[in-house]
């Protein structure tokens, strides 16, 4: 998609604070950060939201949950983080790319975010 600004980030055509990329995905610090740390972990493929997932991309959305932890943990969050997903302008989504918060707080282990 050539306006999504996600795939632009993916594409390297805009620059991001990346922390994380494989073939499947890329995640990166949030440029309006909601906790100490706040990062995006984005399909390198465009979808929307989770209401335009498919069976068929179980695989890969499986793959973006298994890396959630380990991301998580090797940006400081051992003690635990909250992941969101924002659909549609009724759930508050912004940026019409799917993208999965991962939040947290490395010097609190009792943060609750927002």
């Amino acid at each position: 998609m050539t306006d999504c600004l996600f795939c632009k980030i993916v594409a390297g055509d805009i620059p991001a604070d990346i922390v994380y990329r494989d073939d499947i995905m890329t995640v990166f610090k949030d440029i309006s950060p909601k906790a100490p740390v706040h990062l995006l972990a984005v399909p390198n493929h465009h979808v929307e939201s989770l209401n335009d997932l498919t069976e068929e991309d179980a695989h890969w959305v499986a793959h973006i949950t298994c890396m959630l932890p380990v991301i998580a943990r090797d940006n400081g969050l051992t003690e635990g983080f909250r992941t969101v997903v924002n659909t549609g302008a009724g759930g508050g989504q912004e940026v019409y790319h799917l993208h999965y918060h991962i939040l947290g707080d490395v010097r609190d282990a009792n943060w609750r975010g927002f």
